[in-house]
């Protein structure tokens, strides 16, 4: 089931956390050492953890649960979008919306009024004027970028995947609060204990989320007997983290919060 090794962890940067003065301390558990005022991440836990949220999506994806990955900052977006799309499950990439979970009913009234829009022949656009169908148009565009990762979301998500569960907090508070469990990546900075699945790790290294995501896609689609040859994890080499080089060779950024 996981295919990631240490060696993989440790190429991506993953045992980069944070500078020690932005530590949650109940991350302590997570952390192996300080190294010139960086946290280092025990990537023995970050194995054992995996393999503890890889265990509960393969049982809940045989079950045809349904998941909902998270991902609006700017290095997870395009690589939360892929993978979630990989394994026909749901996503944003977007802003979180306050309410996309809590307030449910209605984001499926705003979907309905999306797929009205952009219905072809749709009787909405009959009898309105040049500007009035502009205006129309506009609020289609608006609702596609909004909800284009869960158009097709007919109930809550049986469990959310969050690349950042610190800054993805709205959604994290959401899903706590309907009993949806969550799966994310952690680090340093991030109270694990809010989370039902953690996974300790550097969360702005582009190549870690990438090896993590495509890991848990890959879990999906193999209990759903879709993995084949072609849907191995992504061989890392390839992948640039040039708006990330420090992830390499330093901790997180401190600029993050």
């Amino acid at each position: 089931m996981n295919k990631v090794k240490f060696d993989d962890l440790l190429s991506t940067g993953a045992h980069f956390g944070h500078v020690t003065s932005k530590w949650n301390p109940n991350f302590k558990p997570f952390i192996l050492m300080e190294k010139n005022g960086v946290h280092i991440i025990n990537l023995d836990q970050t194995m054992l953890y995996l393999d503890r949220a890889l265990g509960f999506i393969q049982t809940l994806a045989k079950k045809k649960g349904e998941f909902l990955f998270i991902g609006t900052k700017k290095q997870a977006r395009d690589i939360v979008q892929q993978e979630a799309d990989r394994c026909s499950m749901f996503y944003v990439v977007e802003r979180w919306l306050g309410g996309t979970l809590t307030n449910f009913s209605t984001i499926k009234k705003s979907i309905k009024r999306l797929n009205l829009l952009e219905k072809e022949g749709s009787h909405i656009y009959e009898n309105q004027t040049k500007k009035e169908v502009q205006m129309l148009n506009r609020e289609r565009i608006k609702l596609s970028d909004q909800h284009r990762g869960i158009k097709d979301m007919r109930r809550l998500p049986d469990a959310i995947i969050v690349v950042d569960a610190r800054l993805e907090f709205t959604a994290v508070k959401e899903a706590n609060g309907l009993g949806i469990p969550i799966i994310a990546i952690v680090d340093s900075n991030t109270n694990p204990n809010n989370i039902s699945y953690p996974i300790p790790a550097n969360d702005d290294s582009i190549r870690t989320i990438q090896l993590l995501t495509s890991s848990i896609a890959d879990t999906i689609l193999e209990a759903n007997g879709k993995l084949n040859e072609n849907n191995t994890v992504p061989d890392q080499s390839n992948i640039s983290d040039a708006d990330n080089n420090q992830d390499l060779i330093s901790p997180s950024n401190s600029n993050n919060n």
